[in-house]
Parts: C-alpha cells; structure tokens; sequence
C-alpha cells in the first residue's frame, strides 16, 4: 500500500489540524498518534469487544422476511 496525497494543515485554536482524506479514512472514534523522526504515525484503536464493533459498521439495507408470516405457510 503505497498511497500518497499532499494534504494542507490548518490552525484551528492552538492545535494544528490534518483533513484526512476520504481514501485514507480511519474506522473508529478513537487513534494513537505518536511521533517517530519526522514522521507522525497514526494508528486506530481496535475496538476491544464484539459490542464496540457492532457499533462501527454501518446499518443494513437488506429487507428481511417476517418470521411469523414465514411460520405460518409450513
């Protein structure tokens, strides 16, 4: 995976912001941010249960069939 993109960096307040771009996007509310060099690393955290990860997906679309009208044609 070698993507790149030049992004800008703004201020907002006293914290410097990066827009992630749509390609780059990160699942989840929560990352590492960390320094190495010159390099920031961001890493997401992993939700820690089967809970939290039903949280991050998004809802089905799929219609699916009433069980009890299903029951009642056996």
């Amino acid at each position: 995976m070698d993507k790149t993109r030049h992004v800008s960096l703004t201020i907002q307040g006293q914290d410097q912001v990066l827009t992630i771009p749509p390609e780059f996007a990160i699942t989840g509310t929560e990352v590492v941010l960390r320094k190495d060099g010159e390099r920031l690393i961001i890493e997401p955290i992993l939700p820690s249960s089967l809970l939290a990860l039903l949280t991050t997906l998004s809802d089905l679309e799929e219609d699916f069939p009433d069980i009890d009208e299903r029951t009642s044609l056996l």
